[in-house]
């Protein structure tokens, strides 16, 4: 009894090399008419638009949100527990040196209903006054935080226009320094020194 060999013939090498080179060229077909189309919006034949998959490739455009009407880079539009406002807000941080019996006055140009929140503390207790001045006269000061302190962490909202923050001096012979940083939609800072000039100082926007 004669056995049969089942074994199949291994292909030859030009059976290979043409299955080869016929599998890579259809893969080049497909990069050039679909990939390449839908995926980086490269279309040389025109079939990735004929097909209408250069459209899977390009941004979908999103409009963008107006701000509410009224609403300006300083002063907010409420909307309910929100108050929305055109821009982003700015933060600050300054250190200020005071010498025995020495003062300074650090202020904000806030609108009314704008927002500010802040942390400053000294390296001992001093005189201390947070006050604003309406439309910034200083013939027309309120006074919202009085008292001898050493720090002070709060969420501050403008009641009025004008310029809005701190009066500190140091009561003691010895050099004290105050540290204050604040987030908040205000449009300017100014330092008013016991000489009696003024020292702008710039704000970031983060």
């Amino acid at each position: 009894m004669t056995s049969q060999d089942t074994t199949a013939p291994l292909p030859s090498s030009r059976t290979l090399a043409i299955t080869t080179a016929a599998a890579l060229a259809l893969a080049g077909v497909i990069l050039v008419t679909t990939v390449l189309p839908a995926e980086y919006g490269i279309d040389p034949l025109g079939t990735g638009e004929a097909l209408g998959l250069t459209a899977i490739s390009r941004p979908v455009a999103v409009d963008a949100a107006a701000a509410p009407e009224g609403a300006t880079a300083l002063k907010p539009v409420q909307n309910g527990p929100l108050g929305q406002y055109a821009a982003p807000y700015k933060t600050d941080a300054v250190t200020f040196t005071l010498g025995p019996y020495d003062y300074v006055e650090y202020k904000y140009r806030l609108e009314e209903g704008a927002l500010m929140q802040f942390s400053w503390k000294a390296t001992a207790p001093v005189i201390h006054d947070l006050h604003g001045e309406l439309n910034a006269d200083p013939n027309a000061v309120t006074s919202f935080d009085k008292s001898n302190r050493q720090d002070a962490h709060a969420v501050f909202t403008a009641p009025f226009p004008g310029l809005h923050g701190w009066y500190w001096e140091n009561p003691s012979g010895e050099t004290i320094t105050v540290t204050l940083r604040s987030a908040g939609f205000y449009a300017s800072a100014m330092e008013f020194r016991s000489d009696k000039t003024k020292v702008p100082h710039e704000l970031t926007v983060p």
